[in-house]
């Protein structure tokens, strides 16, 4: 069974968007090199599936081009995630990127509603009330491969329900005041141990730590 990685990009106050769901220059690395990063979700870019073509995730039509240090260390975790865990906000503000996600072959929303009717009937996205259920309903469409959980109210709470294995951080050098929290409205206490990633890119750092049971 894969690990449970639990990552967003993050400002250095901890906040993953403003109040507004805007990220301002969280992003800013993902366009500000000359290194294109590969797309690995189910279908993208390849125009199968029920869209007209890939979606462009990238928001800009160019990709992302990241810097060679950044790259060499995001295309690999790109590669190796099998399914995406996210929250219905997230879900309903990316309008669940059309279908297509940016890297694996599936996408699981902890949600208490259902897929919106009518809302891509070939996407591979499965709709799960429950963080527990939803985890375990990602660990059985990923096998072997990483499942990667978004940061924000459904992470924390899946956090604090004791299922995961690692926290990744993309910290940008950008103070935010507030917004949107990293670990939502998680309140207890998690240690971690010593970051076992640490590596300095072009106006972000990337960071990994095992969650310490």
């Amino acid at each position: 069974m894969g690990s449970v990685i639990m990552h967003n990009v993050v400002s250095v106050d901890g906040f993953i968007a403003d109040k507004n769901d805007g990220v301002g220059p969280l992003h800013d690395w993902y366009f500000s090199g000359d290194t294109q990063l590969t797309e690995t979700g189910a279908g993208a870019g390849d125009g199968d599936g029920d869209g007209d073509g890939g979606y462009d995730h990238s928001e800009g039509g160019g990709g992302f081009k990241l810097s060679r240090v950044s790259a060499e260390y995001v295309q690999p975790v790109w590669d190796s995630i099998g399914v995406i865990v996210m929250g219905r906000h997230q879900f309903d503000l990316v309008n669940g990127w059309e279908g297509r996600p940016p890297a694996g072959d599936h996408v699981v929303v902890v949600s208490h509603r259902p897929k919106p009717e009518g809302w891509h009937p070939g996407a591979p996205y499965h709709f799960v009330d429950g963080v527990k259920a939803a985890v375990e309903k990602a660990q059985e469409l990923a096998g072997d491969r990483v499942v990667a959980v978004s940061a924000g109210e459904a992470g924390g709470q899946i956090l604090a329900a004791g299922l995961v294995d690692e926290v990744a951080m993309d910290v940008v050098p950008v103070v935010f005041g507030s917004g949107k929290r990293f670990f939502g409205s998680f309140d207890g206490q998690q240690l971690l141990e010593d970051p076992h990633v640490v590596i300095q890119g072009n106006r972000v750092l990337h960071l990994r730590f095992k969650v310490r049971r």
